[in-house]
C-alpha cells in the first residue's frame, strides 16, 4: 500500500521588524525530499536572485532549521515586505511580497532648510526598493540636521503614497517649531573671572530680541563643545596652567524652546614664568644667540600662547640656518609652591622625513596645479611642519574653498611622508547689487558680476557697474594669479568713469582708459607690482564766468600715458583689519611714454600697529603718507595733484585744505602734501555679537604748491592742519559703516572744515 505524506509548512514575518515565526503544520513535515522549488510573487526581482539567498536546493531533504535560515536570509536583503514558504508533494513554493519602488521624494514645511540639504542626508532615493526601517533612519538624520541648527522642537512624519506597479512617493512632513535658545549661560567654579567675562569668551551667548542677525543664540553641541576649548585657551593665555572643563551640561526646558547651558570649571592655580631657557644637542647651535628671541620674561604671567610664538620663532631661525630635521619642545616644569613655571626649551635634531607625495582630493572644478602652486614645498623636499602650515594657509587665501584638511600620512619607507590636501570647494561665482552713502560720494548704487575661480585656473574676471550722485564708472577687470605658470598676478582693467567735481573745482571730468599690471614676491612680506595706463582725459560743465583762471588755462582734453610701480613691505598680522606689525609702501607713476602729459609723482606711506590690550583688542596705531609731483616742461595738472581733506585729513571736507583760488575758491590741488594719524581703537564693552569698536583719533597734514599762480591769486600757506576727533565702526551684516566726528584744531581761515562724515556700503 502507497502511503502519502502530506505536509505543510507556513513563515511569516511582517514588516515592521518581528521576528520570522516557523508554525509546523504536521508533525511528520520534519522530513521528506525536496523535488523542486518553486517562487512565486517575484516581479522585479528574478528567481535565480531569490534562490541564490536559500541554504536548500532540490535534493535535499527538507529541514525546518534551513527553512528557518533561508527566511533569515531572504529578510535580510531587504527586498521583501513578506515571506512564506509550503512545502507539500515534494514541492518548496516561497512565497514574496517585494518592497515597493520609491518613485518620488518629496519635503513638506521645510524654510529654513532647502531640499537640496535634506536630500544630502538621506539613505533613500528615488528609483531605490522602500523599506521602513531606512524611513526611520532618514527620519532621525533630518532630525539631527535641525538639531544642528538650534531647533530641538522639530518633528517628521513620513507619509507613503501607494502608486500603481508597486511603487510609492515618499513624502517627509516637517513641522520645524521654533529655534531653540539659550535661555540662561551659568558658570561653576570660576573665581578669578566673573560671568560676563567667561561669557564674552565663548561663542555661545543667551537669547535676546536684538541678535536676529546671528545663530549664536540657538543651542548648537558642536558649539558647546567649541567654546570649551575656547576657556580652556582663554585661562591658559592667562597664567592658569591647570585649568580644566569639569562639565558642559545643556537642559532643555520642559516647553522644549530653551536650553539652560552650564559650564563647570576648575582654575586652579595661577602661574608665573620663571626661568627659561634653552638647550641644544646640535653642536653647531649656539643657545644664547637664540634666547633674545623668546619674548618672555620672568615674572610676568603664564602664557601659552607666548610659549607657542617661542616655538615657531626658535623652529624659522634653527631653519634658517641649515637644519630642516629639528625638534623643539618645551620642557614645562610646574612649581606650585612657589607659583612659577619653569620652561626649558629643548633643540634636537628630528627625525629626517622627506615628502614622497602630494595628494589633492575633493577638488571638482580647481584644477590640480592651482592647489599645488600655493604649496611650499615639493615632492622630494625635506619636509617642515611650518612650510607645510604657510601652504594650508595660502590654500585657504584662494577663498575658493569651504575647508582645506592638510595632513600626513606614511610613505613608502619610514624616511617618507605623504602630504594629502582634501578640500571642499565652494561657489566663487558672484552677483551682487549694492547701494551706500559716503560723505565723499553721497548716495551710489553698484551693480557687479564677478568670477574668482575662472574654469577652475584661479583666474578673476569682474565687471562692475556704479551710479551714484556724484560719480558714474563702470571697469571690467581680469587677472591671471601665475602668468606664465610663474608666482606672478598680472592682469588688465578697461574703465569708463565720470566724476562731478563741481563742489571743489568747478569742472566735471571724463575718464576712459585701460591699464596692465603685473606683481610678484620676492619674499612673504615683500612685494613689487608694476603698471602701465594709457587714458583719456576730459574736462566738461566749466563756468567760465566762475571758474579760476588756472582751471580756464588747462586744454580740457589730452591723453595720460604712464608707467608705475608700487614696492611695498607689509608685517601686519592682517591687511583688512591689522592689530599689530608695521608696513610701507613707496609708488611712482611716470607719465610721458606717450601721450600729451609729463610728470612724475612719487608717493611714500606706511603705518605701525601696537596691541596695547591682546585681551582686550585695544590697538594704537599711527599712519603717515606724503607725496609730490612735478611736471617736466608744462604744468601739472589739478586732476593730477594730491587732494587733501575728508579721508586722509578728518576734520576738513574732500579737497578743504591746499591752494585755492581767492576769488572763485577753487581747490586747486598740492603738489606737495603730507597727512598723518594717530589713532587708538578700542572694544565699546558692548556684547561681540554688536561688532561695534570705538575709536578716539587725531589727524594732521597739510598741502602746498601749485603751477602757474600770480602772486596774490591764491591761498597757499602750507602750514599744518590738525583736528582731533572720536568714531565707532559697525561689522555689520550689510557691510561696514563708520561714523566719525571730528573738530579741526589748527586750520586757516580759507580751509573748509567738516565736523561729521558717514561711510556707508553693502552687498546683497
Amino acid at each position: 500500500m502507497l502511503r502519502k505524506v502530506k505536509a505543510a509548512v507556513v513563515i511569516t514575518a511582517l514588516l515592521g521588524g518581528t521576528a520570522p515565526l516557523i508554525v509546523p503544520v504536521a508533525a511528520h513535515a520534519q522530513s521528506g525530499l525536496i523535488r523542486d522549488i518553486e517562487v512565486e510573487g517575484n516581479n522585479r526581482i528574478e528567481t535565480a536572485t531569490v534562490n541564490a539567498y536559500l541554504t536548500v536546493a532540490p535534493g535535499d531533504s527538507y529541514d525546518i532549521q534551513k527553512i528557518n535560515s533561508s527566511l533569515k536570509a531572504l529578510f535580510s536583503t531587504g527586498l521583501f515586505a513578506d515571506v512564506s514558504f509550503s512545502f507539500n508533494q515534494g514541492i518548496l513554493r516561497v512565497n514574496v511580497v517585494e518592497n515597493p519602488i520609491i518613485n518620488r521624494i518629496a519635503f513638506e514645511g521645510n524654510q529654513r532648510l532647502d531640499d537640496d540639504t535634506l536630500s544630502a542626508e538621506l539613505q533613500l532615493r528615488p528609483r531605490v526598493v522602500y523599506t521602513r526601517t531606512k524611513v526611520q533612519a532618514d527620519v532621525q538624520r533630518i532630525l539631527e540636521l535641525y538639531r544642528r541648527s538650534g531647533r530641538f522642537a522639530a518633528t517628521v512624519e513620513p507619509k507613503v503614497i501607494q502608486l500603481d506597479q508597486n511603487r510609492v512617493d515618499l513624502a517627509f512632513e516637517i513641522d520645524e517649531g521654533d529655534a531653540t535658545g539659550i535661555r540662561k549661560i551659568n558658570f561653576v567654579g570660576n573665581k578669578a573671572f566673573d560671568d560676563g567675562e567667561l561669557s564674552d569668551v565663548i561663542r555661545t551667548t543667551e537669547s535676546a530680541w536684538w541678535k536676529i542677525l546671528t545663530a549664536d543664540d540657538n543651542y548648537d553641541p558642536d558649539r558647546v563643545t567649541f567654546d570649551r576649548e575656547l576657556l580652556r585657551r582663554f585661562y591658559l593665555s592667562a597664567g592658569y596652567a591647570d585649568f580644566q572643563v569639569l562639565s558642559s551640561v545643556a537642559e532643555l526646558t520642559p516647553d522644549r524652546s530653551d536650553f539652560f547651558v552650564t559650564y563647570t570649571v576648575s582654575e586652579g592655580q595661577r602661574y608665573q614664568f620663571g626661568e627659561i631657557n634653552v638647550v641644544s644637542q646640535i653642536d653647531k647651535i649656539d643657545p644664547e644667540t637664540l634666547v633674545p628671541l623668546i619674548e618672555i620674561e620672568s615674572g610676568e604671567w603664564y602664557n601659552a600662547n607666548l610659549v607657542d610664538d617661542a616655538v615657531d620663532a626658535l623652529t624659522d631661525s634653527v631653519g634658517d640656518q641649515g637644519y630642516a630635521f629639528i625638534d623643539i619642545r618645551p620642557n614645562v616644569q610646574r612649581n606650585r609652591e612657589t607659583g612659577t613655571i619653569d620652561i626649558t626649551f629643548n633643540i634636537s635634531e628630528g627625525p629626517k622625513v622627506y615628502v614622497e607625495r602630494i595628494n589633492v582630493v575633493g577638488n571638482v572644478r580647481t584644477l590640480d596645479e592651482v592647489i599645488r602652486r600655493e604649496f611650499r614645498l615639493v615632492e622630494g623636499d625635506a619636509f617642515s611642519s611650518s612650510k607645510m602650515q604657510r601652504s594650508k594657509q595660502r590654500i585657504e587665501n584662494l577663498n575658493f574653498f569651504k575647508s582645506v584638511d592638510v595632513k600626513t600620512l606614511p610613505g613608502a619607507s619610514p624616511d617618507q611622508t605623504v602630504i594629502e590636501v582634501d578640500v571642499e570647494e565652494k561657489s566663487t561665482g558672484e552677483f551682487s547689487i549694492g547701494a551706500g552713502y559716503g560723505t565723499d560720494n553721497g548716495a551710489f548704487g553698484q551693480l557687479g558680476i564677478r568670477e574668482r575661480n575662472l574654469l577652475g585656473k584661479g583666474q578673476d574676471l569682474r565687471l562692475n557697474f556704479t551710479l551714484g550722485s556724484t560719480d558714474q564708472q563702470i571697469d571690467l577687470s581680469f587677472t591671471e594669479p601665475y602668468f606664465l605658470d610663474r608666482e606672478i598676478a598680472a592682469g588688465f582693467d578697461v574703465y569708463r568713469r565720470e566724476e562731478d567735481n563741481q563742489d571743489e573745482s568747478s569742472y566735471d571730468e571724463e575718464q576712459t582708459g585701460g591699464r596692465l599690471r603685473a606683481g610678484f614676491r620676492y619674499s612673504e612680506e615683500l612685494s613689487h607690482s608694476f603698471r602701465y595706463s594709457l587714458e583719456s582725459n576730459s574736462y566738461s560743465n566749466i563756468n567760465r564766468s566762475s571758474a579760476s583762471r588756472l582751471l580756464l588755462a588747462e586744454e580740457t582734453e589730452f591723453v595720460e600715458s604712464a608707467i608705475g610701480h608700487t614696492l611695498t613691505y607689509d608685517e601686519r598680522d592682517s591687511s583688512i583689519s591689522p592689530t599689530e606689525g608695521y608696513f610701507a609702501r613707496l609708488s611712482n607713476d611716470l607719465a610721458g611714454v606717450g601721450g600729451d602729459e609729463q610728470y612724475l609723482r612719487s608717493r611714500v606711506e606706511g603705518g605701525y600697529y601696537y596691541p596695547i590690550d591682546r585681551e582686550h583688542e585695544w590697538v594704537l596705531s599711527t599712519r603717515g603718507s606724503t607725496g609730490y609731483i612735478f611736471g617736466f616742461d608744462d604744468d601739472t595738472r589739478i586732476s593730477q595733484r594730491f587732494s587733501v581733506g575728508g579721508s586722509n585729513l578728518r576734520g576738513f571736507e574732500s579737497a578743504g585744505v591746499g591752494p585755492r583760488d581767492i576769488a572763485t575758491g577753487d581747490a586747486l590741488g598740492s603738489k606737495l602734501y603730507y597727512t598723518g594719524t594717530v589713532q587708538l581703537d578700542f572694544p565699546l564693552g558692548l556684547p561681540s555679537e554688536f561688532a561695534l569698536t570705538g575709536r578716539v583719533f587725531s589727524d594732521f597734514g597739510s598741502g602746498q604748491d601749485v603751477d602757474g599762480a600770480r602772486p596774490g591769486e591764491i591761498y597757499d600757506t602750507g602750514t599744518l592742519r590738525s583736528s582731533v576727533g572720536f568714531g565707532v565702526g559697525w561689522e555689520s551684516p550689510f557691510g561696514p559703516i563708520g561714523v566719525d566726528i571730528s573738530q579741526a584744531v589748527t586750520k586757516e581761515d580759507h580751509d573748509k572744515e567738516e565736523m561729521f562724515r558717514l561711510n556707508f556700503g553693502t552687498r546683497f
